[in-house]
């Protein structure tokens, strides 16, 4: 017989977002009786990495418990341009992430389960279990998002195991030295130990369709020209970030139809231009564990009003992209990133965090834009 479990707050799905808000809850809100619903893994296979300035001071005390690595810079390359910039940067294991998690939850609070209806009361589970709450927030990940208008950043991550030191410091943020394929393409590499690389083949791509062989094949090829020798392969993930050019937000809030909170892609909180959902989670996971009302209408009230505003917000950035996928032909995009990592170490810092103030707007759009003035005048039109 199904049965019937009752909760305060209860969470359909444990990644990024679900995780994050489950254990900001448990850390400052113990009190309060949550389920975090998740059929897989807690956090799935991924790696997530930020800047120091993606994470308020204040909201740094539930990343801090996560970070599997520190490096107190990074570096940039591109065909007419090389640079370190100083700016500390951490990374997050999937691994460490759902240790972290599961041990800050009390005994039966994890439920592994499919949630297959997410209402504004209660989740239903695939074994007819009904978990029935006082507020519900949905963070099973992207909802339909055909109303949003959005290239891809695409990418497969392998980590791979060395037979010697490949004697690397920092991580490479972006390396475009590489052939221009699909798009804007980078390589993107994490020194995780003196004899382990996490190297990941990325794409700014109109579409987000992914040829996984064809991507390790030049994961190979770039490890070989670095001349390091591969033993093994430690790890593999693959996916798709949306890059928001456009869109009807209200739309795509709606999509579902019932009023619950939301988390994560399905809230639309990510970055316009990098896709990243790290720091928009911390922010939303902080957010929830100070509110004073965990009610599903006021978990919906809050999370609605968040991404309302940084949608709102973020239209420079949404114009900016834009102009780097309808502006710049496909080979030529480095050029805008080229351009843009030229500039002062705050601004990039703002940008990342999607913090940037007027006067960070004014100084990337100066001078000659790397796209043909035409074009860009037209893709910025074109924005909504």
């Amino acid at each position: 017989m199904p049965a019937i479990i009752q909760c305060d707050v209860a969470i359909a799905g444990g990644g990024l977002a679900g995780g994050l808000i489950a254990l900001a809850l448990r850390t400052r809100r113990p009190d309060a009786d949550i389920r975090l619903i998740e059929p897989g893994a807690i956090g799935g296979e991924h790696v997530w990495s930020f800047f120091s300035s993606d994470v308020a001071e204040a909201d740094r005390w539930l990343a801090a418990s996560l970070v599997s690595y520190r490096w107190p810079g990074y570096d940039v390359a591109f065909p007419g341009h090389r640079r370190t910039l100083a700016e500390s940067y951490y990374s997050i294991e999937s691994d460490r992430f759902a240790s972290v998690v599961a041990n800050a939850l009390a005994p039966g609070q994890l439920i592994a389960a499919k949630a297959i209806a997410v209402g504004a009361g209660a989740v239903v589970l695939a074994n007819g279990d009904r978990v029935e709450a006082g507020g519900v927030i949905d963070a099973r990940g992207a909802a339909d998002m055909a109303m949003l208008d959005l290239g891809w950043q695409k990418f497969v991550g392998r980590e791979l195991v060395l037979t010697e030191s490949h004697g690397v410091e920092r991580p490479t943020v972006m390396d475009a030295t590489v052939e221009q394929i699909d798009g804007y393409r980078f390589v993107y590499c994490l020194p995780f130990g003196e004899q382990r690389m996490f190297v990941e083949d990325t794409y700014y791509s109109d579409t987000p369709d992914i040829d996984r062989a064809a991507l390790t094949e030049r994961i190979d090829a770039y490890a070989a020209a670095k001349r390091w020798q591969v033993e093994s392969i430690a790890r593999e993930e693959a996916g798709a970030l949306p890059v928001a050019i456009g869109g009807d937000f209200e739309v795509f809030w709606r999509t579902g139809g019932v009023q619950i909170g939301k988390a994560g892609l399905r809230a639309g909180l990510f970055h316009p231009t990098t896709g990243y959902s790290l720091p928009d989670a911390i922010r939303l996971a902080v957010a929830i564990a100070r509110a004073s009302d965990l009610s599903g209408n006021a978990l919906h009230d809050l999370t609605y009003g968040m991404a309302k505003r940084a949608w709102e917000q973020r239209g420079f950035y949404r114009m900016l992209d834009a102009m780097l996928f309808r502006a710049a032909e496909p080979e030529e995009r480095y050029r805008i990133l080229e351009r843009f990592y030229r500039l002062d170490p705050g601004l990039i810092g703002r940008f990342y965090a999607g913090r940037s103030t007027m006067r960070d707007k004014a100084r990337i759009l100066m001078g000659k834009p790397p796209v043909p003035v035409g074009r860009a005048l037209a893709a910025i039109r074109g924005a909504r």
